[in-house]
């Protein structure tokens, strides 16, 4: 692994300062270490499509941590992170949170093995990676509403991910999506299904990343009330007819 020094990672402080996170030394080796990894294995298997340093910090790195804007994460005690991918939020969350218990949650084996072992490379305790998909997960009575958070930066509707999401969530949890700034038409159209699943749309926030001209948003839902049982439907059901529409 190459040293701090051999990093640019001015643009990474910057980005850190801009969202009031402290990072140890161990703690920035352990992001280097992952890019390292995630860029390494990305040569064999479809990881991210962003591979350049400063690219993947800004991101991935920086964006998974702009949680900070829409909550405290030392609030929190227990995450769940939906559609994962190769491991963004919730890796770097766990990295900068090291108090957080989160699991990983993905639908494709190869990548669930990936995270596991990049968690085991990085000596992380207190999360996993588990295979398998939201519908049926969001049913299990090990996962369901035994969060405090869920959140996800898969790329699917919010009314479609409000349903493979909410049903995570404990009363008076947050369910937080990462969008696009490009979302009001979006959160109009999933409000029905929401409400239906016992949330409410509690706040967007809408922010840049650091060091570049990208809007992003955090769409805020709050958990008020139990999800009804029938959710999560099937698998598959969601994505072809979506609550509300």
């Amino acid at each position: 692994m190459k040293k701090l020094n051999d990093y640019p990672l001015e643009i990474f402080y910057d980005g850190l300062r801009e969202l009031q996170i402290e990072l140890s030394k161990l703690q920035i080796q352990q992001f280097l270490w992952y890019y390292e990894y995630l860029t390494e294995k990305n040569k064999v298997m479809n990881l991210t499509a962003i591979t350049g340093f400063e690219e993947v910090v800004c991101r991935h790195f920086l964006d998974s941590l702009s949680l900070v804007l829409a909550v405290d994460p030392s609030d929190l005690h227990t995450v769940i992170d939906v559609g994962t991918g190769a491991g963004f939020p919730g890796i770097p969350l766990k990295i900068a949170f090291p108090h957080l218990n989160i699991v990983l949650l993905d639908s494709l084996r190869k990548r669930v093995d990936f995270l596991n072992e990049a968690i085991r490379g990085m000596g992380l305790k207190q999360i996993t990676a588990i295979h398998g998909r939201a519908e049926e997960f969001g049913q299990n009575k090990r996962y369901r509403q035994q969060f405090d958070l869920c959140v996800s930066r898969a790329v699917a509707d919010l009314a479609v991910l409000s349903e493979y999401c909410i049903p995570f969530v404990g009363q008076g949890g947050l369910f937080i999506a990462y969008k696009s700034a490009d979302v009001e038409r979006e959160c109009r159209a999933a409000d029905p299904a929401i409400e239906e699943l016992g949330g409410v749309l509690a706040d967007v926030v809408l922010f840049e990343l650091a060091q570049s001209a990208q809007g992003r948003s955090l769409v805020v839902i709050e958990k008020e009330e139990n999800t009804p049982k029938k959710y999560p439907r099937k698998a598959g059901l969601p994505s072809k007819r979506p609550l509300g529409k």
